[in-house]
């Protein structure tokens, strides 16, 4: 089930339950997950995009594997705060996924995250080569550090 309010997906959300925060792409998705106590998000992997049933496969392996309570996914807001292609796309992979499974799924705003994770990448001093290859699921990690750290503040991370 999808939860516009973050307040109904995060009521949804079971005990000691870890989340998986989603950059949803056009041609990738990072994924990143937390750990069970919803305090610290980790980037994971990056798949590469293929057609739906692959990627909803993939996906549903990882969570599975994972024990995965929900899922976050990234919103590409435009800069003024308005949705455009991008987020119509983003809002139809949710609800493809939605009918796979009954775990709640969520949207954030991810608006600046590559940025942030860009930033973060070029401080490590990571090469430009690594950094296509891990940018996509270092952002789904700070899609997912600020999903948690609302959490946090609604005081419902455990």
């Amino acid at each position: 089930m999808i939860f516009e309010a973050f307040e109904d997906f995060a009521a949804q959300l079971g005990p000691m339950q870890a989340l998986a925060g989603l950059d949803f792409g056009t041609r990738t998705i990072g994924i990143a997950v937390s750990d069970r106590l919803r305090h610290v998000a980790s980037p994971l992997r990056t798949l590469r995009r293929r057609k739906f049933r692959d990627d909803a496969a993939a996906l549903l392996a990882i969570t599975d594997e994972r024990e995965i309570g929900g899922l976050v996914i990234g919103l590409p807001r435009n800069m003024d705060g308005t949705e455009g292609p991008r987020c119509q796309s983003t809002r139809a992979f949710a609800r493809n996924l939605a009918a796979l499974t009954p775990m709640p799924i969520s949207f954030w705003d991810e608006r600046l995250s590559t940025v942030a994770a860009e930033r973060a990448l070029l401080e490590a001093d990571t090469s430009r080569a690594r950094r296509g290859e891990v940018i996509d699921h270092v952002a789904a990690g700070f899609i997912l550090q600020g999903a948690l750290d609302r959490l946090g503040y609604l005081g419902t991370t455990r």
